[in-house]
């Protein structure tokens, strides 16, 4: 194999979005400025724009909402979301790609096939079982890189008490603290319980300043990792279910699941059950973990890893320049606009039916006020009321019904496209 390039990478990093403080939009931002403070030239791409675009300008690092903005071919394309690392493949065609998958189920996560991409890469045990079920991928084209925390920025808090006073719901998911949550953490002599996180409004922009005030911590993925690093004791819990105590018993296997969606039970969410969690607190365990998370899942180890794979995919693409043509290049992008076409149209079609059923909601509601108000109200004029309030109760099933589609769930991230566009 030739040697590895030397000397500072031209990085490009695609996402989804750079907008909300979600998972994959804060490890672009930790991985950005780590490669920035190396020397190296990270550049950031995505059409959504927002908060942590913002914070990565602020910090030197481009960001581009449009390719055509930089002319200069990265040494290396780290891709995440299909559609966007697609964007960047096709863009740069002569440039090496990895593409990153964050997720088990969500569409966007769903592996792209082309030849530029030299390897794949799971951030779990059970991204890597997407990768490895998805027709086109070699086992031996794939890696597993863990997610991590910036052990800069997550100090670790001072001892804990023998006993846990205060308890915190971080999660970007959970609109309000459950009541299971509420009722154990009452049971168990907590007196204090926070919730921190998007759904519930109260967004926690610099979470490192508040972990530490908390001896428990009820999280899962990234917050969980965050927690662990600052020297809490995590409970998994989240809306999607319960996974117990960290400790150093599991800690191992449930790293590998990226204390994620495997680890939870939907079915665990109970007062006695997160009492029992609670009543397995070990101010010297979470020590322990809390150790072994910083000594294994610190960002400055991750980032020596990338920089190591970067090298050697640029090193493979070298040697094997001009095997794969540019007809190969445009099969792919041919497959992939094939691939993509169903849902995209499904979207359309979900957003349409939604403004029409929108409009029969207005007018069956109107008509009905109308009538409500009309004086006297005789049996015949009930009928119609009664009529229209069935109606009215059949469009707002509609509505609720394409809401809660697939389709219409990719919707939002195409129209907050469409606002930034008019802000420009």
């Amino acid at each position: 194999m030739p040697d590895a390039p030397r000397g500072p990478l031209r990085i490009l990093i695609t996402n989804n979005t750079l907008d909300g403080r979600n998972g994959s939009e804060l490890y672009v931002r930790d991985l950005a400025l780590e490669y920035m403070k190396r020397g190296h030239l990270p550049v950031a791409y995505s059409p959504f724009l927002g908060e942590v675009a913002e914070e990565l300008r602020a910090n030197s690092i481009p960001v581009l909402a449009d390719l055509d903005e930089m002319e200069a071919e990265p040494d290396i394309i780290h891709g995440h979301h299909h559609h966007e690392s697609m964007t960047a493949a096709l863009r740069y065609p002569r440039t090496p790609m990895i593409f990153v998958c964050h997720g088990w189920a969500p569409w966007e996560e769903t592996p792209p096939l082309h030849p530029n991409i030299v390897r794949y890469v799971a951030v779990d045990d059970l991204c890597r079982e997407r990768l490895l079920t998805t027709r086109g991928i070699a086992p031996e084209r794939t890696a597993t890189i863990y997610n991590f925390a910036d052990l800069q920025r997550f100090l670790p808090r001072p001892p804990l008490p023998p006993k846990p006073r205060t308890a915190l719901v971080f999660s970007n998911y959970a609109a309000r603290i459950p009541l299971a949550i509420q009722e154990a953490c009452e049971r168990a002599g907590i007196d204090r319980l926070d919730i921190r996180g998007y759904s519930s409004g109260n967004l926690a922009t610099a979470p490192e300043e508040i972990l530490g005030q908390y001896d428990i911590v009820f999280a899962k993925a990234r917050a969980a990792i965050e927690a662990l690093a600052s020297g809490c004791a995590v409970i998994l819990a989240d809306t999607d279910g319960v996974g117990g105590m960290v400790t150093t018993t599991n800690m191992h296997d449930l790293r590998r699941l990226n204390f994620g969606l495997r680890t939870l039970k939907a079915d665990a969410m109970s007062h006695d059950v997160i009492e029992r969690e609670i009543g397995r607190y070990d101010a010297r365990d979470a020590k322990a973990v809390s150790d072994e998370m910083r000594a294994v899942g610190g960002l400055q180890t991750a980032a020596d890893t990338w920089i190591d794979l970067y090298r050697q995919v640029v090193a493979e693409w070298n040697a094997l320049a001009g095997r794969s043509g540019d007809a190969a290049r445009m099969r792919a992008g041919s497959r992939y606009l094939r691939q993509i076409a169903m849902p995209l149209k499904s979207r359309r079609d979900a957003e349409l039916m939604l403004a029409e059923a929108t409009r029969r909601e207005a007018v069956t509601r109107a008509d009905l006020e109308t009538l409500v108000r009309r004086e006297p109200l005789h049996a015949s004029r009930q009928l119609e009321i009664d009529r229209l309030t069935a109606a009215l109760s059949a469009s707002e099933a509609d509505l609720a019904r394409i809401r809660g589609s697939r389709a219409w769930k990719l919707i939002g991230r195409y129209r907050r496209f469409r606002q930034w566009l008019t802000r420009r």
